[in-house]
């Protein structure tokens, strides 16, 4: 399975989110199969976005196209990091 980790600030939670979940069809279209958010517990517009993608190169073109970029400006999206992952291993401790 592959991966892509975004860690980003963002001006306001509130906003990032809301554009961040009419954007849910758009991701999908692209090829995210499922994500999680996640907020640093110190700073509530430290964002971190972990998504699971059916290809990274379907994400790279996603995330690197004019609509996505034109899309974080209007979230108010700061200096985003992408790590695009390939997944080697996992498992449930019990």
């Amino acid at each position: 399975m592959q991966y892509v980790l975004i860690i980003h600030e963002v001006a306001d939670y509130p906003v990032w989110k809301a554009v961040f979940d009419k954007a849910a069809c758009l991701r999908r279209d692209a090829g995210e199969l499922s994500y999680q958010v996640l907020r640093y517990r110190d700073d509530e517009n430290r964002v971190v976005h972990m998504s699971k993608w059916r290809s990274l190169s379907a994400a790279r073109k996603f995330f690197e196209s004019e609509q996505l970029i034109n899309i974080r400006a209007k979230a108010g999206v700061k200096a985003p990091e992408f790590i695009y992952l390939d997944e080697v291993e996992s498992g449930v401790l019990r």
